[in-house]
């Protein structure tokens, strides 16, 4: 459900909700698009499947698509983790970009609330599409918001269940 105060990025973010991957070998014409509108210079390499890691192009996606600028090389999840500035975890608002550690390398994703354990976030290749899962706030290795852009919004507290919590979004 998006918010009045949603900023641009997690509009685009939310419309883009239910994207998958495509099965086996193929790829979905819609994530290898983001890849190709970012292009190389963005991304920071040739990006030519969605079997690829691609958390990173889908944020990288929503925010071109606000006219903000993307991470220096926005396919690694780490890679934003130093991208924008640093947001406390205390004033975290809906489309603070959030990176998280996971076994093999990270992941990013959107802020859209919390509960007493967990960030829910919204995300690609989470469960291989777009969706909204919860992932460990121990996990969260930096929150970071664009530079220059007010905070809107404020922290969100929402029940424990509903999304599924995740361990391994790869």
């Amino acid at each position: 459900m998006a918010m009045a105060i949603d900023p641009a990025w997690l509009l685009a973010a939310r419309a883009k909700l239910g994207t998958r991957e495509a099965a086996g070998a193929a790829n979905s014409p819609t994530i290898m698009g983001w890849a190709k509108a970012l292009g190389t210079k963005a991304l920071g390499m040739m990006y030519n499947a969605d079997s690829v890691p691609w958390c990173g192009v889908f944020v990288a996606a929503c925010l071109r698509e606000a006219g903000l600028s993307t991470a220096p090389i926005a396919v690694r999840a780490k890679a934003w983790a130093t991208w924008g500035s640093n947001i406390a975890a205390a004033r975290l608002a809906p489309g603070a970009v959030l990176v998280f550690e996971r076994d093999g390398g990270g992941h990013v994703a959107f802020y859209v609330g919390e509960d007493a354990t967990h960030y829910h976030v919204l995300g690609g290749n989470q469960g291989d599409r777009v969706s909204v899962m919860r992932l460990a706030k121990g996990r969260c290795i930096a929150r970071r918001w664009p530079t220059g852009v007010a905070v809107i919004g404020r922290q969100v507290m929402l029940a424990a269940s509903g999304a599924p919590a995740s361990t391994n979004e790869a």
